[in-house]
This record gives C-alpha cells, sequence and structure tokens, in this order.
C-alpha cells in the first residue's frame, strides 16, 4: 500500500533528496545523509524503486558492479479508490502528511535553484471553497481530468518546463446530508 511504503522517514529524506529533478546514486544518498547505515539506505532506495516512487535513470559498471542512478518517477504511485476505501482515518492522514511533505520538498528544491522566479515562472498556490452536490463534484473533477489529460501526455522538448501540479480537495464544512453550513 502506498502509505505503508512512503511514508518511513527515511524514505521521504530519499524522496526530498531526489526532487526538483535530481538524479543521484545510492552511494550519494548515503554520503548526504551520514547518520543512515548503508545497508538500510540501499533498502529504502529498493523498496521505494519496488513501489514505484523512483525509476532508474542509468546504470553503470564501477568494479565490476552496476552502480544505478535513481530519480523520481513522472507519474509516481497514487492512491486509487479501492486503496482509499481501505485505508483507515489514520492512513489518510499519514498518507497526506507524505504528499505535503513531497511538495513542500519540491518547492523549496524549486525556490533555492539559481535564477528561481515565481512570478515569471508562474507559480501558484491559491485556496477557494466550492459549494458542490456530490454530482456537480463527480461532473467537475471529470472535465478537469478532460482539460488535463491532452497536456499530460506532453514529453520533455525543447522550450518546455516541468511544472508540478498537486490539486487537494476534502469537504471543509458539514457532509452530513440535510446540514447546511451557514
Amino acid at each position: 500500500m502506498l502509505c505503508a511504503t512512503s511514508l518511513h522517514p527515511v524514505r521521504l529524506r530519499v524522496v526530498h533528496a531526489l526532487s526538483g529533478g535530481r538524479v543521484l546514486t545510492t552511494a550519494q544518498l548515503c554520503e548526504r545523509m551520514p547518520e543512515v547505515p548503508k545497508v538500510t539506505m540501499y533498502r529504502h532506495v529498493a523498496l521505494l524503486a519496488e513501489a514505484g516512487f523512483l525509476e532508474v535513470a542509468d546504470e553503470q559498471r564501477v568494479r565490476g558492479a552496476v552502480e544505478r542512478h535513481y530519480r523520481l518517477r513522472q507519474n509516481r504511485p497514487a492512491v486509487d479508490t479501492d486503496a482509499a476505501a481501505a485505508m483507515t482515518p489514520e492512513d489518510h492522514r499519514r498518507g497526506f502528511a507524505a504528499a505535503m511533505a513531497v511538495l513542500i520538498a519540491e518547492f523549496n528544491a524549486y525556490l533555492d535553484r539559481d535564477g528561481a522566479d515565481p512570478v515569471a515562472d508562474g507559480v501558484s498556490y491559491r485556496q477557494g471553497t466550492l459549494w458542490l452536490s456530490p454530482d456537480e463534484l463527480a461532473q467537475m473533477t471529470s472535465e478537469l481530468l478532460a482539460i488535463l489529460d491532452p497536456w499530460l501526455a506532453n514529453r520533455p522538448a525543447p522550450g518546455r518546463a516541468p511544472y508540478l501540479l498537486s490539486p487537494v480537495r476534502f469537504p471543509v464544512g458539514p457532509t452530513s446530508p440535510g446540514e447546511e453550513q451557514t
């Protein structure tokens, strides 16, 4: 399950270290986190790769062994409807915290780059409240996915920069039928 794989503190730090398009070997990750034993680091990197969070960007032979260079997968695993239904409220709390930690790590990596210019780069972080019935929510979700689908097919090309889009939605008021918020 996504939460069990991604929420360990060492794995979150690995995700953060690889944010912003960085490509690193496990040995380089060990150098960045010397307090984490090498065996532990290799185990956590392997778990993240098996779970689909990391992909191998390159492999090279070094002194008879294969050295893998890892990066975050562009389309990282997501919690599907069946997995979400099986999660406890505490699982959802941890999953959301992990997602926000990665989002913060990615944003910090962006701001730490030379020449980062949030205005020129079209950075946006806004919140708003939408009043929707269940049918309207389903329709809005379907329409948003239809709008985004062609753009998700884009691949790296000259003149293109990667943008992270992280929609988050949850009810902020009463959710019981017949209850109204004033």
